[in-house]
């Protein structure tokens, strides 16, 4: 006696199978480097935090890019500026 196969793959609609209507599965939540507990403090004089978010031409990256928060991007920018004026970078 053959047993009926069930139909799921008839009972999924078309709306479901395209990716706007899917719940999207990878959240990627942007925190900032700097604002965590124990994040290195933002110094014109701590050249090797200053480094890594300078790029290789000397421009600073945005925030965009190194997750930095706006607050914290001011007072990057300002601190390399200060670092350029002082020839440490």
């Amino acid at each position: 006696m053959p047993k009926k196969q069930s139909g799921k793959k008839g009972k999924q609609s078309n709306f479901s199978k395209l990716s706007i209507f899917q719940p999207n599965k990878y959240k990627f939540k942007k925190t900032c480097p700097l604002s965590v507990k124990d994040a290195p403090k933002i110094d014109y004089k701590n050249i090797k935090l200053l480094r890594r978010y300078v790029s290789e031409n000397g421009k600073i990256l945005p925030s965009r890019i190194t997750n930095v928060s706006q607050k914290k991007q001011r007072e990057l920018s300002l601190s390399i500026k200060r670092a350029r004026n002082l020839a440490l970078l």
